[in-house]
């Protein structure tokens, strides 16, 4: 059944999302047709290995009419972890046409200064939301504060990126790749982060927890469905799936790959419901990793045991 649409994204032949940086890493996990895993040669062992961190960046490639072009979604945390990943599995950085910031946090756009000094200057458009330059902390439960620095606006003009800053809904590739920019909040039990925090103008801290500058990345495969990249969802994984189908008119979800972020004693109280409405949603493969969390990840393979893939650095997942 189709929604109503607000923007047009156009249907591609087929999608590739290639895990560059990932909480995980697995030498050993099986591949099948759909899911391949970084290949193991004779002497794997005996060069640089694949490198996990607490961070996410994906590839995503879109092949239309022969044609594939491929946008970057975040780049990780460390600030080089990313190319030298890129390098071992033999993805050019020259290739990409885009990077979208998921969000302002550092372990997603950590990576960014690595890949830039790689390519030089190319006014590579970056697309990101007018709040993802908030200097912001988190407080947890025990007391304990993490600072998430921002990216560096001056710095990244200095080498030469082409910043797009955007609230609303925005197209990439020719109409091909959508950028969901703010998503709307409906869903009862997805509230946001408590603990999390802004820096003022003035300096001062202000709570944060809804994190407005969260946004995914969605495409349309032709006559399968919407493949749905989410790195933390901050605004909520349910709440991302619904915007992406109200963008877009599409109703049927074929993936949905990247952070959940239900790890903790603050989220894992809001777990059942999430499995339950994503049981509804009836995604064709699910791929949550970075931000997840061992308890949620138990509950998805539980509950969609046909859906559920284990992430991994180096996976490239292919749909069409």
């Amino acid at each position: 059944m189709a929604e109503q649409s607000s923007v047009t994204l156009q249907p591609v032949d087929a999608v590739e999302v290639t895990i560059l940086v990932d909480n995980v890493m697995d030498a050993l996990l099986p591949s099948t047709p759909q899911v391949r895993r970084a290949t193991l040669h004779w002497d794997s062992f005996e060069h640089p290995p694949l490198l996990a961190e607490h961070g996410f960046a994906a590839l995503l490639t879109v092949e239309q009419a022969g044609r594939r072009t491929s946008v970057l979604y975040d780049t990780g945390m460390g600030p080089q972890t990313l190319v030298h990943n890129m390098d071992v599995l033999g993805v050019d950085p020259a290739d990409l046409r885009a990077i979208v910031l998921s969000h302002g946090h550092t372990d997603h756009h950590g990576g960014l200064h690595g890949l830039l000094a790689r390519l030089g200057p190319r006014r590579l458009p970056l697309i990101l939301h007018p709040d993802s330059w908030r200097d912001r902390k988190a407080v947890f439960p025990g007391g304990a504060e993490l600072h998430l620095p921002a990216p560096g606006r001056a710095d990244l003009e200095r080498e030469g990126v082409e910043i797009i800053e955007r609230r609303d809904p925005s197209l990439l590739l020719d109409g091909q790749v959508l950028v969901t920019g703010q998503i709307e909040r409906v869903t009862p039990f997805e509230r946001g982060m408590p603990g999390h925090f802004a820096r003022t103008a003035d300096g001062a801290w202000e709570a944060d927890p809804w994190i407005w500058d969260d946004q995914a990345l969605v495409v349309n495969v032709r006559d399968q469905g919407l493949v749905v990249l989410s790195a933390c969802s901050h605004a909520g994984i349910v709440n991302v799936l619904r915007y992406a189908r109200h963008l877009t008119g599409v109703a049927t979800i074929q993936g949905v790959i990247g952070g959940l972020h239900l790890s903790g004693g603050v989220f894992e109280p809001i777990i059942p419901d999430t499995v339950a409405a994503l049981t509804e949603l009836a995604p064709a493969l699910i791929v949550p990793g970075h931000c997840t969390g061992w308890k949620a990840q138990h509950a998805l393979a539980r509950a969609l045991p046909d859906a559920y893939v284990q992430t991994c650095v180096g996976t490239r997942i292919r749909f069409g």
